[in-house]
């Protein structure tokens, strides 16, 4: 038993200088002296001021001079707190108060502990006596309180506290994580195979792995929030039995209160700037609600304005919600928390010069995109020729252009592009005048024109689509070398349906032309051969051609 008690004393003295190590009053242990005064030379004190605080509890503040700054003068009035209650010689009841000219002075028998000046008062808004007064009686309280929580009984008390709320700890750290890799695990085993990816129509955004990833990554945050919050209320409260802790304990409580006190009074200091952007957004919201109403008016019909097109009002809108957002935004900015801080201007132009590099491009599409929209070049639904790309119109956004060709292909074209490039528009005049078609073909000197014309114009008769007014009209392009360049125009409506009127037209012109028994000489000639080179009637339906083709 013996051996055990003093191997029990020896771990409880081992613990005890532990603590004690880390204790803020272990520096009070030096030697110093209490009639040591502060200056009294100056006597404008400088505008900062330190607090007194001994065993964690703040006693009053106390300002600093020029040549004695306020951090080292409240120091070493704690030192010298701390070195009276040390002494359980000295009396609380021999604290007193003697008045001077430029001070007056807490004594302590025939020692100085504290002198007050009219700046330590003037920061109270009370006279140099009565911060004096009332710092006696904190300094009595002071001084018990340090005196009482060093008694023996308590130490042991606190110690055994702290022993308990390590091993309750140590339980909850295991349980803890115990449960949370159980719940993992079940997690995992009911609902991983269940996540499927997020898709926006046929485009998968999120993998089903990524998804599984962020939640996997939310239970890990979870269990260290919870292992973070354990081990701050198991350091709070074993720092708090001790007083060479229970400063650090106090730090530790402060760390967490302080920065929810600066927020809330953060908030509340920026109510009336919150309660304007609430407004000011609210306005935003129904003045865009009613400009949306005046353009979807336009769009169908309702309003019209002189000059102004239905198929305008929406981009119209887009230019308009556009500017508008970019004014409340600037009467919005010095509403803003922390727009005026050099980090906020700082990250601000940051990201402009990073836009205005990299959308160079996207701009100048812009641009285009509502050139080409105002100037009414194509709408959706129009079969237009872009350079080497033909196509109907499927898509018009601000950057791009959507095409389909006859392919059922999709041709994505830059707006830019397109307006640098000359572009034909096959649909804006076919239904009011018609478009016009043609076909080319070169025939010998020795055939009539009249007999070519006619020939053309009964091919143009028999394809179907076309318009019978305005009538076909054939021209004679050029007079070459070796033949002569007909050209049949027709007129139709249908410009989507241009390539199967071609195909058809193309087919009657080779049936007249091999029915009459006249060559065509395109694309080349090189001599006349004994026999013209046609196509006899009875061969129009060679295998494996079928008579029912027979128009």
């Amino acid at each position: 038993m013996k051996i055990r008690s003093l191997l029990f004393r020896i771990i409880v003295a081992a613990f005890m200088s532990f603590i004690f190590s880390f204790s803020p009053d272990a520096a009070a242990q030096e030697k110093g002296d209490l009639n040591k005064a502060p200056p009294v030379e100056d006597v404008e004190a400088v505008e900062s001021s330190a607090p007194v605080i001994v065993d964690g509890f703040l006693l009053f503040r106390v300002r600093g001079f020029e040549t004695y700054p306020a951090k080292r003068r409240a120091e070493e009035i704690r030192k010298r707190i701390i070195k009276i209650a040390q002494d359980p010689k000295v009396s609380v009841d021999a604290l007193r108060i003697r008045e001077g000219e430029l001070s007056t002075d807490i004594m302590i028998g025939d020692h100085r502990l504290l002198s007050v000046f009219e700046s330590d008062a003037r920061q109270q808004d009370i006279t140099r006596h009565e911060f004096a007064v009332g710092s006696v009686t904190i300094l009595k309280e002071a001084v018990e309180r340090f005196r009482a929580a060093r008694r023996p009984e308590l130490l042991w008390r606190g110690f055994f506290w702290a022993l308990g709320a390590t091993a309750l700890f140590l339980a909850a750290f295991f349980l803890l994580r115990s449960l949370f890799r159980r719940g993992r695990r079940i997690v995992e085993r009911r609902y991983k195979r269940r996540i499927q990816s997020f898709k926006v129509g046929s485009l998968e955004l999120i993998q089903a792995e990524r998804i599984w990833s962020m939640i996997s990554g939310f239970f890990g945050g979870l269990r260290l929030l919870v292992f973070l919050a354990l081990i701050y209320f198991y350091l709070q409260f074993v720092l708090a039995q001790f007083p060479w802790t229970r400063g650090l304990s106090l730090g530790l409580v402060g760390m967490v209160t302080r920065p929810l006190l600066l927020m809330g009074r953060a908030v509340v200091d920026y109510l009336p700037n919150l309660i304007f952007l609430l407004i000011l957004t609210l306005v935003t919201v129904y003045a865009l609600k009613l400009i949306r109403l005046f353009f979807t008016g336009l769009a169908q019909g309702a309003l019209k304005i002189s000059g102004f097109e239905r198929e305008w009002a929406k981009p119209t809108f887009n230019l308009v919600r556009v500017f508008v957002i970019a004014f409340v935004l600037v009467v919005a900015y010095p509403y803003i928390p922390g727009s005026r801080s050099e980090a906020f201007k700082g990250i601000s132009i940051f990201l402009g010069v990073l836009l205005s590099l990299g959308s160079s491009s996207a701009i100048s599409n812009v641009i285009a995109g509502y050139t080409m929209i105002y100037r009414r070049s194509f709408k959706l639904g129009d079969r237009i020729q872009i350079g080497e790309f033909t196509g109907d119109v499927i898509a018009m956004y601000l950057l791009t252009t959507h095409l389909r060709t006859i392919k059922n292909e999709t041709i994505v074209v830059p707006n830019s592009l397109i307006l640098n490039s000359n572009l034909i528009n096959f649909s804006t005049q076919a239904q009011d005048r018609g478009l016009i078609l043609h076909a080319t073909v070169g025939i010998g000197y020795e055939t009539p024109w009249r007999q070519v014309e006619a020939m053309l114009k009964l091919a143009a008769v028999r394809t179907s689509g076309l318009l019978q007014e305005p009538p076909p009209f054939v021209l004679i392009k050029s007079l070459d070398q070796f033949s002569v360049d007909y050209e049949i125009n027709v007129y139709c409506r249908d410009s989507h349906g241009m390539w199967r009127t071609y195909n058809e037209l193309h087919r009657n012109i080779l049936d007249q032309f091999n029915e009459h028994g006249v060559q065509i000489m395109t694309p080349a000639y090189e001599g006349d051969p004994e026999m013209p080179k046609v196509v006899a009637k009875n061969q129009w339906y060679a295998a494996p051609a079928a008579p029912m083709e027979k128009k």
